[in-house]
């Protein structure tokens, strides 16, 4: 069945006709471009890089949908006096609040391939608050923020695609969720963070600032991690009760680490729903009492400095340990196989789980008569034992460039690839099956995906964003469960066109 979106891909296209049409009315002269770009700083003095770190990656996407990101742009801008009504939003900055809503809208479809072919439309509204509590109640260096989510369409990798790196970083069930809800107290001057509260992960571990640019959640939050992970771990859209803590002794190095409780949905029981999202439907289960998750994080930044001779860039290094129990893919509680019919079916548990990571995010062109634009790269692998997880081994590259065309200084171009491999006893467990059962056609191996974007800024705060994605192998290469013959689910070539409104 085909799933016809045809209303919103009308209304998409002409969203991005009429921006590149109105073009020549948000277009600078030659004369106010050189003007904007004397006047505006080197990107590599901004504080504002993804994960909350110094910018290193010139092709860091004005907008994006990324829990990590750090957006400044909006449409208030465009809209003169009426964008600000009886100037309520600049009264509450002077007090220290201040809130934005973003709206990302977006449809994909996979024309080929999958578990079925169809399209789909889907849509996410993001509140967020923030408040300076030294201004609203005399607690100095202490910052509140909650944001809060409404979700809704249907998602194409869950019922078409069938593959484990979301197609969309927006996918998810429809609800209305809490997402954070913390305070932070800073120390040291500045230098350090504690935050308490409902955290996510992905809002600062494991970011690449040049892989925002892209559609698939992937390229957010590695999908190895939330893979290994009870419920997928405290990551969009479920957050966790945890603490959080920062150093940063100066602008080239910081030192993260966080607790989080482990599992934002619960272990499943025989009578609620399997699905995490709905067995915490609306990010209010504030769960506590499950084996909690540990992370930590170094990031060093370079070439801050206009005169430090080099292009700037970040290398992080990171791991996680889980104190949970995780399950073995192949042996079962007398370390016979468990695809064996001789099989106690109650599969060897493990005491614990962890996985390690390494970024590199690297600036490695700037044009000469605009240093904010260029082109930079990124590569992130991650690893995880084989012997109590599905993936075991992980790594995505990419590169983007913003500015790339004349007249489009702020758009950002870019093309990315993942891969994740099935870990050695899970592919174990498949040939297990075939030599006892027979079952044939089953053997996974890897996922892989290939992605190609291109986000044109239309005005500020608004951007469209038409993407290209062909998945290799969906869910490593399982049978598809539409197919009588049991034949493997096939690539799948999802196209799609993203908007978004910040204001």
């Amino acid at each position: 069945m085909i799933v016809h979106v045809q209303p919103l891909q009308r209304r998409l296209a002409l969203w991005l006709i009429l921006a590149l049409g109105a073009q020549g009315a948000w277009a600078q002269s030659p004369a106010e471009e050189a003007a904007r770009i004397a006047a505006e700083p080197d990107f590599r003095g901004r504080p504002g890089g993804a994960g909350n770190d110094p910018q290193t990656s010139v092709a860091q996407p004005d907008s994006s949908a990324r829990p990590s990101a750090n957006l400044t742009t909006s449409i208030q801008d465009l809209l003169g006096p009426s964008g600000d009504p009886f100037g309520t939003r600049a009264f509450l900055k002077t007090r220290g609040i201040t809130y934005s809503l973003t709206y990302v809208g977006e449809s994909l479809s996979n024309v080929t391939g999958g578990a079925r072919r169809g399209g789909i439309a889907e849509g996410r509204l993001d509140f967020q608050f923030d408040a300076d509590l030294g201004k609203v109640m005399d607690w100095q260096d202490a910052t509140f923020h909650t944001n809060l989510y409404q979700i809704h369409g249907t998602g194409l990798s869950r019922y078409f695609v069938n593959n484990f790196m979301s197609v969309s970083s927006i996918e998810a069930l429809p609800s209305s969720r809490l997402y954070e809800f913390w305070v932070e107290q800073k120390f040291l001057d500045g230098q350090l963070g504690i935050r308490v509260g409902q955290l996510a992960t992905d809002t600062e571990f494991a970011v690449s600032q040049t892989g925002t640019l892209f559609l698939n959640s992937t390229f957010g939050w590695p999908n190895i991690m939330a893979s290994n992970v009870p419920s997928g771990g405290p990551i969009y859209p479920l957050a966790v009760p945890a603490v959080r803590a920062k150093y940063v002794p100066n602008r080239s190095f910081s030192l993260q680490a966080g607790i989080y409780n482990g599992d934002p949905a619960g272990p499943p029981r025989p009578d609620n729903d399997p699905d995490p999202q709905r067995r915490n439907r609306t990010g209010t289960n504030f769960r506590t009492n499950d084996p909690a998750l540990v992370i930590a994080e170094a990031a060093y930044a370079y070439g801050l400095e206009a005169n430090d001779g080099i292009e700037p860039g970040t290398v992080t290094l990171g791991g996680w340990y889980h104190f949970g129990g995780f399950n073995s893919p192949r042996f079962d509680t007398n370390e016979g196989l468990l695809a064996s019919p001789s099989s106690s079916g109650v599969a060897r548990r493990f005491r614990g789980n962890s996985g390690i990571y390494g970024i590199i995010d690297q600036t490695i062109y700037r044009e000469p008569d605009d240093p904010n634009d260029g082109a930079s790269v990124f590569v992130r692998m991650s690893g995880s034992p084989s012997d109590r997880n599905l993936l075991n081994f992980y790594v995505d590259a990419g590169i983007g460039y913003k500015g790339l065309f004349s007249g489009r200084s702020d758009d950002t171009i870019g093309v990315a690839f993942a891969i994740e491999r099935i870990s050695d006893r899970a592919r174990g467990f498949d040939r297990d099956a075939f030599l006892f059962g027979g079952v044939s056609g089953r053997r996974r191996s890897s996922e892989a995906l290939l992605e190609f974007s291109y986000q044109a800024v239309i005005g500020p705060g608004v951007t469209v964003q038409p993407d290209v994605q062909y998945v290799f192998r969906p869910s490593g290469g399982v049978a598809n469960p539409r197919e009588v013959d049991g034949r493997r689910i096939r690539n799948a070539a999802v196209f799609g066109l993203r908007a978004t409104i910040r204001y």
